[in-house]
């Protein structure tokens, strides 16, 4: 008769669970598969006495002993079957995870199960927050930065709007990325900037809030109760939207006279050919006015007039280069 044998901490090596948080989600709120996991824990320990999960953890009856255990420590404390649970420090005790590899793959140690449990989470747009955190530390502490101003900032807004046009017309999609996060910059600066005026303060969550409650009010469609079959409809919805809101007594409210010319002109035939109306173009001489006709007729061709010379220009820089290669001396 075949008999086996074994020794308790063999039979039952018992169970490792790594716990992460995430510092972006608030102290205490923790996924039910952690709160069950911390409770039923043999043991409870944590590396870092000033972790902000503690507090939380300990008013919720979990004791937690403070302790920077080695991966052997672990394995002993598991033995006989029982759990250890490690609350992880910011960096994810990667001292302690790799020397747990080392043991496993040393083959001479019955290990415990090893669990990765994130008891929270980052969920989508959670690293704006670490944004703000830096533009709030940057602005309190930076010579440069705690001295701007809405007005000495503008001209870096619309620099770095034309360098994210250059990077979409290029097709460059890291330059695209980084550029993206340029123009993102200057909103949370500016918002930031918003917080300290003494009469009228505003703070980032008021400039996000205000842009989410404008597009669920303008998308109906997705929102509400209205349907849009096509982007026509989508669009009808917006300008109908968009004049309840605004109250507006001529089409031409609202656009900013001091962007590019051509961007300007389109924009005006815009309005003029969604209301409706049927305005003739000034009838003088010179090339300001063959240059108004020009972006009229681009936009009712569905033309951007601005994009259309940016990519004429990029051409004939090329054509530039092209000549001086040839004229040059190295190009003889």
């Amino acid at each position: 008769m075949n008999t086996t044998s074994t020794t308790p901490s063999a039979a039952a090596p018992g169970r490792i669970v790594l716990l992460t948080t995430s510092h972006r989600v608030a102290p205490g709120l923790l996924s039910w598969p952690a709160w069950q996991a911390l409770r039923k824990a043999d043991r409870v320990l944590c590396a870092d006495g000033t972790h902000p999960q503690l507090p939380y953890l300990r008013e919720a009856g979990v004791s937690v002993a403070e302790a920077s255990p080695t991966a052997g420590d672990l394995v002993d404390a598991c033995a006989g079957g029982r759990t250890v649970v490690v609350v992880a420090t910011g960096e994810g005790e990667p001292a302690l995870t790799d020397g747990l590899a080392r043991l496993a793959g040393s083959g001479r140690v019955n290990m415990p199960e090893l669990e990765l449990l994130p008891a929270s989470y980052d969920l989508p747009g959670a690293r704006l927050l670490d944004l703000v955190q830096v533009m709030d530390r940057i602005r309190a502490e930076c010579p440069w930065s705690s001295r701007q101003t809405h007005e000495g900032l503008a001209k870096y807004g619309i620099e770095e709007a034309y360098e994210l046009v250059e990077a979409i017309e290029d097709g460059d999609r890291e330059e695209l990325r980084e550029e993206l996060g340029d123009v993102l910059l200057q909103v949370v600066f500016h918002a930031r900037i918003a917080e300290e005026d003494p009469e009228e303060p505003f703070s980032v969550d008021d400039v996000a809030g205000t842009i989410v409650a404008k597009l669920i009010h303008r998308h109906p469609h997705v929102f509400g109760e209205e349907t849009a079959e096509t982007p026509e409809d989508v669009k009808a919805h917006w300008l109908r939207t968009k004049a309840v809101e605004k109250q507006r007594t001529s089409v031409t409210e609202g656009i900013p006279l001091g962007q590019p010319g051509l961007a300007l002109a389109a924009k005006l035939a815009s309005r003029v050919r969604t209301a409706g109306l049927d305005v003739p173009l000034p009838k003088r001489e010179g090339i300001g006015y063959e240059l108004l006709s020009l972006a009229v007729r681009a936009e009712a061709e569905g033309v951007d007039p601005e994009a259309a010379l940016r990519a004429a220009a990029r051409a004939y820089r090329d054509a530039i280069r092209e000549t001086e290669e040839k004229t040059s001396p190295s190009g003889a």
